[in-house]
């Protein structure tokens, strides 16, 4: 942690959960928040799914809702960052409380569902983005959408020319049912319809799927099967899990997903057999409880192209980016790679 860390988080920490994270996003936006620059190197320096990377780390959904910390997060460092979930209509989420620290763990459990002020407000944020910034949306359906996965491609076509990728999300677990659409025909369906409506905008950007870490070895094949069937661009595994198994905090039995360190080695199992059962022909971006070096390259080395974080940066902050970047350059010097793809999957089978 740098100074203004180490002076401001314990600040933070003596609010509310969702309240500092509010002021998070304040921070970002007034310029204040700690900007650790980008760190890159030949190899960091990577291509997913047609998308040139400065590097293979990104920022998850959900940290930034409603994209109003663009500039501040193109300054932290990430090599991409996604935004939302959108909703085609604004909508409050579930009742608060529903943000937990889990500090115990270096865990949190949220049941926001979907809370977020709608794709108009957002696109028009988006379209001030700043333009060299490796920029999506997460795509969400209303709670009380009479046809949720149309919601998905109407989000994309309201925002779709101000992104660099899209990712369609069926694994939140606090919008009731949604996982029902990770099911084998309604997220072909689904999918169909999204692509659809890419390949309207001004530029073919990728479309991305985020799954659950809560599903079977079958699951994961039928939904393998779908991804390549329907030609996604990646897959991004996982999304918070349901799971409370050796927690140790008071709030464990809240009820939402879990994410963070508690989340590491089930996410990655799920991003092996994912990696195994499409046989590498599908760029994969693991998330799920990195908050170092050592965690991100081991999801590269079981199967992920890149990584995402969000948890972690509760307990250890934006200059904590930095940190993993020059770590995760040393491992893959160290282990004689040239760059960050060709370490990928090359230990997939310690976790299957």
């Amino acid at each position: 942690m740098n100074l203004l860390e180490r002076l401001g988080m314990p600040l933070l920490y003596r609010f509310d959960p969702e309240t500092a994270h509010g002021l998070a996003i304040k921070s970002l936006q007034l310029g204040v928040a700690a900007s650790p620059g980008l760190v890159t190197s030949p190899r960091l320096r990577t291509n997913v799914a047609g998308l040139d990377l400065a590097n293979p780390l990104g920022l998850a959904a959900g940290f930034d809702k409603n994209a109003e910390a663009l500039l501040g997060l193109s300054r932290a460092g990430f090599g991409f960052f996604e935004v939302g979930a959108a909703t085609p209509r604004a909508q409050p989420g579930n009742p608060k409380p529903r943000l937990f620290r889990l500090t115990e763990d270096q865990a949190a459990i949220n049941r926001f569902g979907f809370n977020n002020q709608g794709m108009e407000a957002i696109a028009a944020r988006l379209a001030k983005r700043p333009r060299d910034a490796v920029l999506g949306l997460n795509l969400g359906a209303n709670k009380d959408s009479d046809d949720r996965a149309a919601d998905f491609a109407k989000v994309l076509a309201h925002c779709g020319n101000h992104l660099y990728f899209a990712t369609v999300n069926v694994s939140s677990p606090n919008t009731e049912k949604l996982r029902d659409l990770q099911g084998k025909e309604a997220l072909s369906a689904l999918l169909s319809g999204v692509l659809e409506v890419r390949d309207t905008l001004n530029r073919k950007i990728p479309i991305f799927l985020k799954i659950a870490p809560d599903l079977t070895e079958a699951e994961i094949e039928e939904i393998a099967e779908v991804a390549l069937e329907q030609k996604i661009d990646a897959v991004i595994a996982t999304n918070t899990t349901l799971d409370r198994a050796g927690l140790q905090s008071q709030h464990r039995d809240e009820m939402g997903g879990l994410s963070g360190a508690p989340l590491f080695e089930k996410s990655t199992r799920v991003l092996a057999r994912l990696s195994y059962v499409t046989a590498g022909k599908l760029p994969l971006i693991g998330v799920g409880g990195v908050s170092n070096a050592d965690q991100a390259y081991a999801k590269i080395c079981a199967g992920a192209s890149a990584v995402q974080l969000y948890t972690a940066l509760v307990y250890g902050g934006l200059s904590m980016v930095q940190d993993i970047l020059i770590g995760l350059d040393r491992l893959i010097e160290q282990d004689g790679f040239a760059n960050v793809a060709e370490a990928v999957g090359t230990k997939r089978s310690d976790w299957l």
